[in-house]
């Protein structure tokens, strides 16, 4: 089979090493100094004190492939949320009408903007529950070891799990679901976990977690989503490695003492060693955030249906402020209490 992942960061990167060990002919598309490494030493993964490396075909630009090397049965878009639909433009041009997109990214909205480019018909959806690290150009680290790949169709008739057995075959654990918007919006309620708080913050998830007012603004931000979830008619499913909808259950009826630290290890057992995705967004300066597809999607489904979600809204703020400069960082950096009385 003929794969093109295009976006190769964390998850493409492992996606790809994943297919391309079981044998498949795999094209990544990715930044220069990502093609110039796979080019030189191959695309190494680190997993369970081994690594393994494969050498699969890498580009900088699609134009750079002879046009019997554009041809492929299947296109992973593993890029943020926020480049979504510049990415499907830029597929627009090299791939084929009809050729499965399988859209694998955090947040909650990008199979409706890829889909405004590539049709609904190619756009499919996908999540992983891995946590994986960038450690160099072409050398990425699978930092937990439960947790694998949900599918799920976008339109009637697209043939799931027929992708979901060739992923299966590379050792990846599979699950296929019949509604990609409850899949989607459950590893949102993972994806917010101890995410948007530490990063306006500056803290540890652990140091949040620990703090009961800073639990309980965590815990009220996913109760706000859970219920805009229901005004969806949309039900929590279990990921691969995470049962959602115990999470849910314990979020709304376990005293703060039993669930805080049940929470703190569901934290740590999900993201290894790696700081929480907003974070590092704020940290490396970036233009764009997550944030718009996490807490924003709650804010944004709220506002059409007609609720509050004042807790999400507070995060999507701060964090948009401090992101596009109009809030300074150090103003709430290790001061929860200031960004606690802006919510007040």
């Amino acid at each position: 089979m003929r794969v093109l992942v295009f976006g190769a960061g964390a998850i493409g990167s492992l996606l790809g090493h994943r297919l391309a060990s079981a044998g498949h002919q795999v094209t990544l598309a990715a930044r220069q100094e990502y093609v110039s490494a796979v080019r030189a030493y191959g695309l190494c993964l680190e997993e369970r004190q081994r690594s393994t490396t494969v050498h699969p075909l890498v580009v900088e630009d699609l134009a750079e492939l002879e046009p019997d090397q554009r041809i492929w049965d299947l296109v992973l878009l593993t890029v943020k949320a926020y480049d979504t639909l510049e990415a499907a433009q830029a597929l627009a041009r090299f791939v084929k009408p009809g050729v499965p997109v399988l859209l694998v990214q955090n947040g909650v909205g990008g199979e409706e903007l890829a889909r405004e480019v590539v049709g609904d018909s190619a756009v499919l959806s996908g999540l992983v529950t891995l946590s994986v690290s960038v450690l160099a150009p072409g050398r990425v680290r699978l930092e937990t070891s439960r947790g694998g790949l949900g599918l799920a169709a976008t339109q009637e008739g697209q043939d799931v799990e027929h992708w979901a057995a060739v992923f299966a075959d590379a050792g990846m654990k599979t699950a296929v679901y019949p509604d990609y918007r409850a899949m989607k919006w459950s590893k949102l309620l993972l994806n917010m976990q101890a995410n948007a708080l530490p990063a306006i913050l500056d803290m540890a998830p652990g140091a949040v977690l620990a703090d009961p007012a800073l639990f309980a603004l965590e815990r009220t931000a996913f109760r706000e989503a859970l219920a805009v979830m229901r005004a969806l008619k949309l039900r929590p499913v279990s990921l691969p490695g995470y049962p959602v909808p115990l999470l849910a259950w314990a979020m709304q009826s376990l005293p703060a003492s039993v669930l805080r630290p049940l929470l703190q290890r569901l934290v740590a057992s999900g993201r290894g060693d790696k700081r929480p995705s907003l974070h590092m967004d704020l940290a490396r300066g970036r233009a764009h955030s997550e944030v718009l597809y996490l807490n924003g999607a709650v804010v944004t489904c709220a506002q059409h249906l007609g609720q509050s979600v004042s807790v999400n809204r507070l995060l999507l703020d701060t964090m948009l402020g401090i992101i596009t400069g109009a809030l300074a960082w150090d103003t709430f950096r290790q001061q929860p209490e200031r960004l606690i009385a802006t919510l007040h």
